[in-house]
């Protein structure tokens, strides 16, 4: 495989996604793939500041256009120095949440319309859009519960927000399957984990096979 391949993860909160593809991102390495595990907002110095401000329990007072606009900001510098070039040197890029996060929460959940948010986007990621994006799907109750579980994991300003807007952004992935299904892939992430991990790996494997055969067509 000489191009690099893009694939994002997204779910809602406590979806277990991080986790998921930490545990594929070592297990595809041990089989010889050139892998990046990165992650949105953060991966890199500016926009791990970036993340700070806008995942800070302290910034109630946030506006939702704010928010926005920071998320696509922090994608625009972790695009262009460090996800893009490892794509360049044939790496396949494991992100853990890209655009449609950005359209999901501050689109459909804030209302501020996923046709608008993602305007922002285009003039943040250019044409940059994954190959592959699996979306762990659950209901915002377990996800939630999870969460207060698991006492280590980060506890954000996300976090915080009411039960009915976490069903709004389980409404706004649904709405974004039906808007991309040629690349997003539903997973449910309610499953044992074994068997989440087992068809996200065979989903991930797959587009490295039709992409393998494209290079070879090519």
């Amino acid at each position: 495989m000489n191009k690099g391949i893009f694939i994002t993860a997204e779910g809602p909160e406590g979806a277990g996604k991080t986790t998921v593809i930490g545990m594929l991102s070592q297990k595809l390495e041990q089989e010889g793939y050139r892998i990046l595990l990165t992650r949105e907002p953060g991966g890199i110095e500016i926009a791990e500041q970036i993340r700070r401000v806008i995942l800070d329990k302290k910034n109630t007072q946030m506006d939702a256009r704010t928010e926005a606009l920071l998320y696509a900001a922090a994608r625009r510098q972790h695009l262009v120095e460090k996800v893009i070039p490892a794509l360049e040197k044939g790496y396949i890029v494991l992100c853990d949440r890209f655009i449609d996060s950005s359209l999901a929460y501050q689109g459909y959940a804030r209302g501020l319309g996923i046709k608008e948010v993602f305007s922002i986007n285009r003039f943040a990621i250019e044409d940059m859009m994954p190959k592959l994006t699996l979306y762990f799907d659950i209901e915002p109750e377990i996800g939630l519960e999870r969460i207060n579980k698991h006492k280590n994991r980060e506890v954000n300003r996300l976090d915080l927000e009411d039960l009915d807007f976490h069903h709004k952004v389980r409404e706004g992935y649904a709405n974004l399957m039906n808007d991309y299904p040629e690349r997003m892939v539903k997973i449910n992430a309610a499953q044992p984990i074994e068997s989440v991990l087992r068809e996200a790996e065979w989903k991930i494997k797959e587009i490295i096979q039709r992409e393998s055969e494209k290079d070879l067509k090519e």
